[in-house]
């Protein structure tokens, strides 16, 4: 039955953009449509992950295909459940919040364009999820990808996002490549092609399979340096779609590597201890990153970066957990890289769309070009609030319990383990707490630049709060995050199914997730923080309100000019990381006794994508300019270069070159 019901749901899915088709372009019954069947794809999602949470048993489901003797299945169990509700439950709340921004009547010539895309991207999503066959899973990833590039590339009339789609493109195909090796290999090893567990391989041969796997999963999910698609793509398409990869595009990675892993023989102890590692790279390098951006989308980018590094060392000390056979290390620290999984896609989903209602209002996502716009976008203000104080995994917020369970799980580590697994769980310890704090850095700066102070242009002095119809999905998601925060227990049942899922034997050796995650202590402090600031609040609303004018800093006549800017406030931090940032500063001095105008910017160009891939493309380009005296144009030379193919490969058979 839940098999069922999602196969209903990712059908509706797909066929969400085509009632559009059947009116005109600028008719906004195409978007309520396409609204109304995600939602009803979400209610499936929705019932198929209930029914495997509360143990009804249920069969995989055989399609009407053969492949390699196969019967080509899908399924739903506890860890396709956890990453299906949100990869169709998210794309619901984009699609109302896409009524008021990104609507028909706006945009005739891309929206429906762009509700297809949605649509197909959805149920890739989907299928990808509950596949249980190489065949199914392959196939969804082929839709998810394609339709993520017609996605991001909805307003292809930007040359830069041109740029960022096919940039995209580019990596995506090389990380299909990757999964083909990887299902190649599997089926060479075990002669099926079925994602069920395999109970013998060679070790060798297991270890290739996870590595190009891991390799095309790492791609899709952004880890450093693996990342250079994804700040480009987030920030160059529409805000709600940038909030659907964020949110659950790049989450896709991880289920990917986590259900490899539960495929396959527990790895080495150096695998996991490897995927810890690149986890913490990408977690500190990622809000490095951030703290350098001027506008508002890449900067939230870099930090999707971060916190896929920290679902990666979470996922990390949870295999080293596996490997060793310690259950509680490895219940935390999988058990806090699933959460992750969600409340990610909750915060920074969030963001994101709060970020959109910004730019829908001022027309400009760049921060130095904003201010005071809690005065203009309160709602929009608080709603942003509640997803920073999330992101930086403060307390009483949902981001706090999952950090708390991967912190948990790498303090268990450095008191159980031994040798360099210890040492990489001490470093990795630390290394959390400094993207927490470098994060709660950026956002500080990204608040009060965005939102407090005065406005800094007439674009931002213009701003006006978002639609209803924005507004209702960023309350879903901003009370979600509470919701998590102050009574974890919620998805107690959820992560319990997913972890069973993974290592059916923690059901059996090892502890309940209930035994070792703290979750009633935390409900307990949220609730205590939640009732404090409740009763700060109605002590300053009681207090009469005094107006006057701000505190000038010896200025007879202050401008919005004098103010911070987001790049001064964070120079101090992005000078510490100039070793990995490589930042560009351009500048004019000031010089003479009656000096002229003097402009200070920084910039922050890619450490990977734009210092080593584009320049090293652009001399591989020039360098095969020489093979060009190859194509004379001649038929006769080109009937040679067949012949002389054909006698090499002739020899190469005869084992003329072995």
């Amino acid at each position: 039955m839940s098999a069922a019901l999602a196969v209903a749901g990712i059908t509706l899915a797909a066929l969400s953009g085509f009632p559009g088709l059947a009116v005109r372009r600028d008719h906004p019954a195409g978007d309520r449509a396409a609204a109304l069947l995600l939602g009803l794809a979400a209610i499936c999602a929705a019932a198929a992950s209930a029914l495997v949470v509360s143990g009804t048993p249920d069969a995989p489901l055989a399609l009407p295909w053969l492949v390699l003797g196969e019967r080509v299945t899908v399924g739903v169990d506890g860890l396709s459940a956890f990453f299906l509700l949100p990869a169709l439950g998210f794309p619901f709340l984009a699609s109302v919040y896409s009524l008021a921004y990104y609507s028909a009547a706006d945009r005739p010539r891309s929206a429906r364009r762009l509700r297809l895309a949605l649509g197909f991207l959805t149920a890739g999503l989907g299928t990808v999820v509950i596949a249980r066959h190489g065949f199914a899973f392959l196939a969804g990833w082929e839709v998810m990808a394609l339709a993520a590039f017609f996605s991001i590339t909805a307003e292809d009339e930007r040359e830069e996002v041109r740029r960022a789609g096919f940039v995209y493109l580019a990596c995506t195909r090389a990380s299909t490549l990757a999964l083909i090796g990887a299902f190649a290999w599997l089926h060479a090893a075990t002669g099926r092609l079925t994602l069920d567990a395999v109970p013998e391989i060679e070790s060798a041969a297991s270890t290739a399979i996870f590595a190009l796997a891991g390799i095309g999963f790492a791609l899709k999910a952004g880890a450093v340096p693996l990342h250079l698609w994804l700040p480009g793509a987030h920030a160059n398409a529409p805000s709600h779609v940038s909030a659907v990869l964020s949110g659950v595009l790049i989450k896709v990675g991880i289920y990917g590597i986590v259900r490899f892993a539960s495929l396959l023989p527990p790895l080495p102890v150096a695998g996991g201890a490897g995927i810890l590692a690149l986890g913490a790279a990408s977690a500190v390098l990622g809000v490095a990153y951030a703290l350098g951006q001027h506008e508002l989308k890449r900067l939230l980018a870099y930090h999707s970066i971060e916190n896929i590094g920290i679902i990666l060392m979470g996922v990390g000390v949870g295999l080293v957990g596996r490997s060793l056979g310690y259950r509680e290390i490895e219940i935390l620290g999988l058990g806090g890289a699933l959460l992750h999984v969600w409340n990610h896609a909750l915060f920074k989903g969030l963001l994101f769309l709060a970020a959109g209602s910004v730019i829908h209002a001022t027309g400009t996502g760049e921060i130095d070009a904003l201010g005071g716009q809690a005065r203009r976008l309160p709602r929009t203000a608080l709603f942003f609030c509640v997803g920073a104080v999330a992101i930086c995994g403060l307390p009483p917020l949902n981001g706090f319990v999952s950090e708390l369970l991967v912190c948990l799980g790498l303090l268990h580590a450095s008191v159980s383990l031994h040798g360099s697994e210890r040492l990489i769980a001490v470093i990795a310890i630390p290394t959390l707490a400094l993207v927490g704090g470098l994060a709660a850095a950026c956002f500080a700066k990204v608040f009060g630049s965005v939102f407090l102070g005065e406005a800094r242009t007439p674009a931002a002095a213009s701003g006006h709060e978002a639609p209803r119809a924005m507004l209702w999905p960023m309350a879903a998601l901003a009370l979600a995050c509470i919701a998590i925060g102050v009574a974890p227990q919620l998805v107690l049942h959820s992560l319990g199914a997913a972890l069973h899922s993974f290592d059916p034997e923690l059901a059996a050796s090892g502890p309940a997730l209930a035994e070792v995650a703290p979750f009633g202590l935390v409900s307990a402090a949220a609730a205590a923080l939640l009732a404090g600031a409740a009763a700060v609040a109605a002590l300053v609303a009681r207090r009469p309100a005094r107006r006057g004018p701000t505190w000038d800093c010896g200025y007879a006549a202050p401008s919005p000019r004098m103010q911070y800017t987001a790049s001064s406030f964070a120079s101090g931090l992005v000078d510490l990381f100039r070793w990995a940032l490589w930042t560009e500063l351009h500048a004019t001095g000031i010089a003479g006794t009656f000096p002229g105008p003097a402009r200070l910017s920084t910039h922050l160009p890619d450490p990977v994508l734009d210092r080593m891939i584009l320049p090293a493309a652009r001399w591989l380009a020039r360098a095969s300019i020489w093979l060009r005296w190859l194509q004379r144009g001649h038929l006769h030379s080109y009937v040679l270069y067949i012949l002389i193919t054909v006698i090499v490969a002739l020899l190469v058979a005869r084992g003329e070159f072995r």
